[in-house]
């Protein structure tokens, strides 16, 4: 695991790399409000895998992003020959307002068609 910008960002969240091994896995678990709160996203880097979130089963591989809300049972598992490497970024959550910014207005307006 590596961390990015640990002890520098004042952004609220940990951004972290991941490389599991073939057959590797982080193993089921789900972050509930009235312990430690956790909002996690996984974005895949490399290789192939599949993510459970909830009831739900993902096969994911590069490009492909997976959100696990906060109180949600989830699991990444590495499915594939080779590492799997991701992208992890987890914090609290919260409320963000993103609609001053053009790429918000822009990707809204883009998922509307």
């Amino acid at each position: 695991m590596q961390w990015h910008f640990l002890d520098k960002s004042q952004l609220p969240v940990a951004v972290q790399t991941w490389v599991l091994p073939p057959g590797g896995s982080e193993g089921m678990h789900a972050h509930l409000a009235d312990q430690n709160p956790l909002e996690e996203m996984y974005l895949v880097l490399e290789g192939a895998g599949s993510m459970r979130v909830g009831d739900d089963v993902y096969e994911i591989g590069p490009g492909d992003s997976v959100l696990a809300s906060e109180g949600v049972e989830h699991d990444l598992r590495n499915t594939g020959a080779d590492p799997l490497k991701v992208l992890v970024i987890w914090g609290k959550p919260g409320e963000a307002d993103w609609s001053g910014f053009g790429s918000a207005k822009a990707a809204r307006a883009h998922r509307a068609t």
